[in-house]
């Protein structure tokens, strides 16, 4: 039987799976991931944390299946996006790696914006965007800035370290190629004193990087000559893991943070949300800082015990005060829809008679709210509805919260057989590129298939639809108290017990 290694780099943890060409997982393994150095506005890991993942995670999966990994026929990775590593000529990590959290370039982004008026990418501009961290390292970091010779995102990393050679795709690093344009005779590059030379080849997701070298730690060793390839970012992956890499399809991942889109065959603009070319489809959504993260969070605050999807289902099974809560779920900023790294989260509405299971729910319509407004914003641009939304990631296992996403979105919600859609996604890049499927549309129909839908009950409408309206008013009144509260933070050691509190974040 012949197999591809399929893995997913998320952002909590590291999957790896051998994936046989009808998307059947023969062995699979998970490895936590590495804890980042988070710190205010500060999100860094060392992208050699990722390698190491990778060789745990690989060599699990050959000792738990020896006779399946000695017939890899290839390999692909999926992994998180909005994630710099800084690479030098010689190939060596300059600086830990700034993840998609990190918002240290805010102020920059916006004197960016004031310096490139004309520029089609400069209303994208913001922390989190990678010409913004490239500015902010040209400006805090010179001598990295000059040794400078790569950009790469994390799985393009981890292929490098595979094969010897640079590249990535055009969907992953679709911001840094816009800034590359010339307007007027200038491009977005030039305003930071930086050459676009530091973008790496660009491949499509099927292409292949290069094989596995010579002199690969152990697994790797038994796979030399074995194609890798290119790859995509975590959410397009799992978007063909869900089989709705395709126009008219709309999708939701929830895994550490939150992602929706809605695919069309024409190019959409909407207020906040990433309009890029997934290689012939336009995508209109993106990715949020807070999905099934915030419930870990609420799990963990009251002090759940064993997975967070248990604690979970144990809170939702309590009883409900007939007052519900309000919940802004923006507990690391925002990205999609407001690129806002000081928005803050908040529960309204509390009362004296409110309990766990109200905070459990609140938390989970307050991120369908969300949810809600990507997708009128996306559907309002495209000018067309959306017939179903295709669910996946570790919040897609919990009927309540599918239930509770088709009941505020208004939508049927589908969840596929695959628990880990970005693995399946993976494996679809790989046989796809292997040539066992003509095109990757092709592979999602041979491989993909939903469990099971979840249709909106018309007699809750009236009361979700007054709930979003209050949801809507919540966010517009209390962003401005996130944004003093944010500033308030430097002033931390002045408040009673916080001067040791900040000293230790």
């Amino acid at each position: 039987m012949n197999v591809v290694l399929a893995c997913d780099l998320g952002g909590s943890s590291f999957r790896a799976a051998l994936i046989d060409e009808h998307g059947v997982t023969r062995a699979d393994h998970a490895v936590p991931g590495p804890a980042l150095n988070d710190h205010l506005d500060h999100s860094e890991v060392w992208a050699t944390a990722w390698w190491a993942q990778l060789l745990e995670a690989a060599a699990k999966l050959a000792e738990q299946a020896p006779d399946l990994f000695a017939s890899v026929q290839g390999i692909a990775i999926c992994g998180v996006t909005r994630t710099q590593v800084f690479l030098g000529h010689q190939g060596q990590e300059l600086r830990p790696a700034m993840t998609w959290k990190d918002a240290r370039s805010d102020h920059i982004a916006a004197r960016l914006r004031e310096r490139l008026p004309d520029h089609p990418e400069a209303g994208r501009i913001n922390a989190f965007h990678p010409l913004a961290r490239l500015a902010w390292l040209i400006e805090n970091e010179p001598e990295h800035a000059r040794a400078l010779a790569s950009v790469l995102e994390p799985k393009d990393y981890l292929n490098f370290r595979l094969t010897g050679q640079k590249a990535s795709d055009p969907v992953s690093l679709a911001r840094l190629i816009a800034c590359t344009e010339s307007v007027d005779g200038h491009s977005a590059f030039e305003a930071v004193g930086l050459s676009p030379s530091v973008i790496p080849a660009i491949l499509e997701p099927i292409d292949i990087v290069g094989s596995i070298c010579a002199g690969l730690p152990a697994p790797f060793d038994r796979l030399v000559g074995i194609p890798v390839f290119c790859g995509c970012n975590d959410t397009w992956a799992a978007v063909a893991g869900l089989g709705a890499l395709r126009p008219g399809y709309a999708y939701n991942i929830s895994g550490t943070t939150e992602v929706l889109g809605v695919l069309g065959p024409d190019q959409a603009e909407a207020e906040g949300l990433i309009s890029v070319d997934w290689r012939g489809l336009w995508h209109l959504g993106g990715p949020s800082q807070n999905g099934a993260d915030t419930a870990a969070w609420l799990a963990g605050l009251l002090g759940g015990q064993g997975p967070v999807g248990e604690t979970i289902e144990r809170l939702l099974a309590g009883p409900r005060h007939s007052q519900p809560l309000i919940f802004l779920p923006y507990l690391q900023g925002e990205r999609v829809p407001y690129w806002d790294p000081n928005l803050r989260g908040a529960f309204i509405g509390l009362g004296r008679r409110h309990g766990p299971t109200d905070l459990a729910y609140a938390v989970l319509e307050g991120v369908a709210c969300l949810n809600r407004l990507v997708l009128e914003r996306a559907e309002g641009a495209l000018g067309t509805r959306v017939d179903e939304i295709r669910f996946g990631g570790g919040a897609a296992a919990n009927p309540v919260w599918a239930q509770v996403k088709a009941d505020i979105c208004g939508r049927p919600i589908a969840v596929g057989t695959a628990r880990e859609p970005g693995l399946l996604g993976a494996a679809i890049i790989a046989w796809t590129g292997l040539g066992r499927f003509a095109s990757l549309e092709a592979a999602q129909d041979a491989l993909v298939t939903i469990a099971r839908c979840y249709a909106p009950d018309p007699a809750r409408r009236p009361a979700y639809n007054a709930l979003y309206a209050l949801y809507r008013q919540s966010e517009a009144a209390l962003a401005p108290i996130s944004a003093d509260l944010v500033a308030l933070a430097q002033n931390t050691a002045a408040l009673p017990g916080l001067a040791n509190a900040a000293s230790a974040t």
